[in-house]
């Protein structure tokens, strides 16, 4: 199936150039736990990277092939990662040998929209090219592993942007 011209939320009415396929938190959960008062002082950010006091994040993206469609949807996630790897990931973030590293291990630390409970699934991530963020895979037996897997229809993409677009508009 070709991608539509453009895509009208079912909610709002707004008209998008085309489907939103790509949606993802700034933060680990785990963010929301440090009182917004004291997070100046225990956490570092940056586009991809997260220290909250001894707790290391990543970003990654865990990607669900569209399976009658051109492109596919993407969530752009935290997962946890050990002290040691976050130290690896920092030193080797612009060499290209990077994709040569063995998978790190992880948790889960983003809500995923459409899937129900998936903090602390058991993860893996593969790194990726200099310039992309790692390629997240869910280990735990969880519908966003088989989607992950198996793949989903257009129209079942479709339903879940519907849905993500309608929770963004009742404010989260």
């Amino acid at each position: 199936m070709s991608a539509p011209v453009t895509f009208t939320c079912s909610c709002c009415g707004q008209v998008y150039d085309e489907m939103p396929l790509c949606f993802g938190g700034q933060y680990p959960d785990y963010y929301f736990d440090v009182p917004p008062d004291e997070r100046e002082a225990r956490i570092e950010l940056s586009e991809s990277l997260c220290v909250i006091d001894d707790h290391y994040f990543h970003r990654g993206r865990i990607t669900i092939p569209i399976i009658d469609y051109e492109e596919d949807l993407t969530f752009n996630v935290w997962t946890t990662i050990s002290k040691a790897n976050f130290e690896l990931r920092s030193e080797l973030w612009d060499d290209p040998k990077r994709i040569e590293q063995q998978p790190y291990f992880g948790w889960l630390q983003t809500l995923v929209p459409t899937y129900g409970s998936t903090l602390n699934l058991k993860t893996i991530a593969h790194e990726s090219e200099v310039g992309y963020i790692p390629a997240i895979k869910v280990t735990d037996d969880h519908q966003l592993r088989y989607d992950q897997e198996h793949g989903i229809t257009f129209q079942e993409a479709l339903n879940k942007v519907q849905q993500i677009l309608k929770e963004w508009h009742k404010g989260g």
